[in-house]
C-alpha cells in the first residue's frame, strides 16, 4: 500500500519545500517525516541530487535508528525495514546530511491493509539555528576521534541527529529548524562552502534552497515557522582564506566582519521580534578574537533578549569535528543555558 505525501497522517518538521505536496523537497539537516503504521515491513520511495559526499538517510523505526545510502542521483524505492512484528510502529525519516544533496520525498510503502495514523503532536516549544558543519553533526559518529583530527571519510559519518543543536532541542522538549550547512561562514567568498567563490549565511539564512550547484535559490517564508529561541553558530569558518580576526582584530576587514555580523543579527531580530537570541561558536578550535568580535557585538547591540555564550572549552576542545560525547556534553551546557533564561522565553 503507497502512502502519499500528502496523507494528512504524516507529521513534517524542517525547512521543507512543500510547493509540490506530492514531492516535498528535504534540503536541511534535522528535517524529518513521522508517521505511525501497522504490518511487517516499510519503504520509502526517494529521488536524489547529490553535490558531493556519498548520500545517507536517517530513520528511526520504533526508537531504534540506522541509515541507508541512497543512489546519487535518481528516484529508487529504498527499504528501511522488513520482518517486523506485525503491529503498531513508528518510523521517523530524516536527513542525516546538510545540502551535499538534496532529496525528494514520493511517500511511503507499507503492506496492504496497514492502518495508517498521526504521531503524537510535536512540542510546542520551538528553536531554529544557523551554523556550519558542528551545527549540522558533520562527522559525528566518528567516535574513535574524540579530539582529534578527522579521518577520511565520505560522508558516512555525518549524522544531525547527533548534533549538539538537535540534542539541544531534544533536551529542551523543542522542535527544531536546523539552517546549517558544512563549511559555511557568514560572508561571501569566505569560508568553504561552494567554493571557489563561497556562499555564505548572510545569503543562506532566508532561503529554502540555496546549494548553487544542485538548483536555483528560493526564498523562505518566515511565517511558517516562529522559533522562540534563535542560536546563531557561525564565526570559525570565517578564518578561511585569511584569518584576520587574528591578525588584526583592529583592522579594516575585521571592523568588517563585526559590522556584517551585527547587521545579520538585526535581520534576525527584524524577523523574530520576541525570540532570545543566542550567539555563540562552538569549541572546534578557533581564535578566541572571534569570540571576542561577538561579545563586542552582542554588547553594541544593547537588546536584552541577546545573549552571547561560551561553552566550557569554547574554541579549544578538539582540532576535528564534534563527535557524539562531546556533543552530548555541548548540548548539557547550552541546554542548561537556555533554561537559566527562564519559561518565559518558550511563551507566544
Amino acid at each position: 500500500m503507497f502512502i502519499a505525501p500528502d496523507n494528512p497522517d504524516l507529521q513534517y518538521s524542517g525547512r521543507i519545500d512543500f510547493d509540490n505536496p506530492k514531492a516535498p523537497e528535504f534540503v536541511f539537516p534535522c528535517s524529518y517525516v513521522r508517521m505511525c503504521f501497522t504490518g511487517t515491513f516499510i519503504n520509502a520511495v526517494v529521488e536524489n541530487h547529490r553535490a558531493y559526499f556519498s548520500s545517507y538517510l536517517g530513520f528511526i523505526i520504533d526508537g531504534k535508528q540506522d541509515k541507508v545510502k541512497i543512489p546519487d542521483e535518481g528516484k529508487a524505492t529504498i527499504e528501511l525495514a522488513s520482518g517486523l512484528e506485525d503491529k503498531a510502529h513508528e518510523i521517523i525519516l530524516f536527513k542525516r546530511m546538510d545540502a551535499c544533496h538534496v532529496f525528494l520525498f514520493h511517500g511511503f510503502e507499507v503492506a496492504d491493509g496497514a492502518v495508517i495514523s498521526i504521531p503524537e503532536a510535536k512540542p510546542e516549544r520551538r528553536i531554529e539555528v544557523y551554523g556550519d558543519s558542528v551545527s549540522a553533526g558533520e562527522v559525528s559518529e566518528a567516535v574513535d576521534y574524540v579530539g582529534k583530527a578527522d579521518p577520511e571519510h565520505d560522508g558516512e559519518f555525518s549524522n544531525s541527529y547527533y548534533s549538539y543543536s538537535w540534542m539541544t532541542a531534544r533536551k529542551l522538549n523543542a522542535e527544531i529548524h536546523d539552517i546549517a550547512q558544512g563549511g559555511i561562514a557568514l560572508l561571501h567568498n569566505t569560508g568553504w562552502f561552494a567554493g571557489p567563490e563561497c556562499i555564505g549565511m548572510e545569503e543562506v539564512y532566508d532561503k529554502i534552497q540555496y546549494n548553487t550547484q544542485l538548483e536555483t535559490p528560493k526564498k523562505w517564508d518566515f511565517a511558517k515557522y516562529r522559533p522562540h529561541v534563535v542560536i546563531v553558530a557561525i564565526g570559525q569558518n570565517d578564518s578561511n582564506p585569511e584569518d584576520y580576526m587574528a591578525a588584526d582584530y583592529e583592522g579594516d576587514k575585521a571592523k568588517h566582519w563585526r559590522s556584517e555580523y551585527k547587521a545579520f543579527i538585526l535581520r534576525l531580530r527584524e524577523i523574530y521580534p520576541k525570540a532570545a537570541i543566542i550567539l555563540t561558536t562552538t569549541i572546534l578550535g578557533h581564535n578566541e578574537n572571534w569570540d571576542k568580535a561577538i561579545d563586542q557585538v552582542s554588547h553594541e547591540l544593547g537588546d536584552t533578549n541577546v545573549y552571547h555564550f561560551l561553552y566550557t572549552n569554547n574554541g579549544t576542545g578538539t582540532p576535528g569535528h564534534i563527535r557524539i560525547p562531546e556533543a552530548e556534553r555541548m548540548s548539557d551546557e547550552l541546554a542548561a543555558f537556555i533554561d537559566s533564561l527562564g519559561k518565559e522565553i518558550w511563551q507566544d
